[in-house]
Parts: structure tokens; C-alpha cells; sequence
């Protein structure tokens, strides 16, 4: 069985990903052959002995900056085994990451993901080789490995077979809902489960009751209650 995706990730520290990538459903997914992932070391693209991949930048500053001639290199290489591969630079500069974009993402064959370091990246590599810049959230990481394992993950749960509830995709938090008519994104619904009263705290009466309807309402509620307080930026509402 051919993999649904081919994942590729260029990374300065391709050791990052060892442990991940052999627990959960990561590990199961590609024991399965649902998705590859394939970890290439980019110091090996280098054109010394030393491995250098790197140099200060012009004009001055502090760090140092992966340079544009090691990564396309590595680029390269890597695409004369891979077919018609969709690039993706990982950079606190770039888009923000979300769910529609793991399913837009999650249709593609082939992707290849370039972890960013140190200061930065070289922007001739950004402007003239990456499809997409992508950023996982307005913070800053030591590099573009936690990025490039949380696009993996997102995606790979995504295909089919990996899931044992298939169902459970569906009502997720940022999945597509209606409300009013309009196309909004709401947060999951509260869960609970055994006991049902722990220290005092009990389970929603409505919950015990077995009635399927009223539950469903009861849970859209609870998700729309939830969006408004936590996250209202979801609710796209004028």
C-alpha cells in the first residue's frame, strides 16, 4: 500500500524527531504505511567538510542565518526522488497555522517540510523556493522541528484509517459549523466520564439522562458558550 502522504523534513537536528515519531498514533500511522516520513540532515548538503550551513548576516546583527545555496542543495537532491513535492519554510515570519490549513495541506502527496534555525533563514530561499512560509503560533521556538512535528501530527490524523472513531474528526474543536445560517468555527463540547461525582463535582444531570436529542443540544450550547468566552475570533460574527 502506498502512503497517502510523504512527508520529507529538513532539519539541523534530524534526532529531534526519533522518539516522536515511534509513539501514538504518529507511530501507528506509519507502521501502517498511511503516511512516510523521511528525516534528512541538512549539514550533509554542505560544501565543506565541516558541515557549515550557516553565516553572519549582511548588514549586520546579532545570530547567524542559514544560507540560501545549503538548503536549495539539500532541496535539490531531495526532489529528484520525490514527485511534484509542496514546500513549506517553517518561520515565526510566516502564516499562521490552522486547521482548514492542515486539510488544504492534507491533500497533497508530497511534502517537504524546511525547519528553520537560528536567526532566520535566508528570504531568497522563502521568496523563490518555499510554496508557503508557515508559523505555528505568535511566539518564537529554538527552531522549526516542534512546527514541522505538529503539521505531521495534524495532518496525519486527518487520513483515513488512522483514527479508529472516524466520527470523532466531525465535532472537533475549529471544524466548520452553522450558526444562524453563517459558516463559523466552534470549540469542542465539555466531556466527562467516570466517576460521576468526584469530591463533589458532579456530571451534567442532562448527560445521564440518555436522551440523544437533548444531549446534542446541550453540547452545541456548551460549544458555543465555550467559543464566545474563550475563543470569539472564531465566530466571524458582525
Amino acid at each position: 500500500m502506498k502512503p497517502q502522504i510523504k512527508f520529507n523534513v529538513l532539519t539541523l537536528f534530524p534526532d529531534f524527531f526519533v522518539s516522536p515519531l515511534k509513539q501514538s498514533i504518529l507511530n501507528k500511522a506509519i507502521e501502517k504505511k498511511i503516511v512516510s516520513v523521511s528525516i534528512h540532515n541538512i549539514r550533509k548538503y554542505s560544501f565543506d567538510k565541516r558541515g557549515s550551513v550557516d553565516d553572519k548576516p549582511f548588514g549586520g546583527g546579532a545570530g547567524m542565518v542559514l544560507r540560501v545555496d545549503v538548503l536549495v542543495n539539500a532541496l535539490e537532491k531531495i526532489k529528484l526522488k520525490i514527485d511534484n513535492p509542496y514546500i513549506i519554510l517553517l518561520d515565526p515570519k510566516g502564516e499562521v497555522y490552522n486547521q482548514d490549513t492542515a486539510e488544504k495541506i492534507g491533500k497533497k502527496k508530497n511534502v517537504i517540510l524546511v525547519c528553520g534555525h537560528y536567526e532566520g533563514v535566508d528570504e531568497r530561499f522563502a521568496q523563490n523556493w518555499a510554496d508557503t512560509v508557515l508559523s505555528i503560533g505568535d511566539y518564537i521556538l529554538s527552531g522549526g522541528e516542534p512546527a514541522a512535528l505538529v503539521i505531521i501530527d495534524s495532518i496525519t490524523r486527518l487520513k483515513k484509517g488512522v483514527l479508529g472513531n472516524t466520527d470523532s474528526i466531525k465535532t472537533e474543536s475549529f471544524m466548520n459549523s452553522k450558526l444562524n445560517k453563517k459558516d463559523v468555527k466552534l470549540l469542542d463540547y465539555p466531556v466527562y466520564t467516570k466517576p460521576e461525582n468526584f469530591r463533589g463535582f458532579r456530571v451534567p444531570n442532562i448527560l445521564l439522562k440518555g436522551d440523544h436529542q437533548l444531549t446534542k443540544k446541550w453540547r452545541t450550547n456548551q460549544s458555543l458558550s465555550l467559543t464566545k468566552k474563550r475563543r470569539p475570533d472564531l465566530l466571524n460574527i458582525t
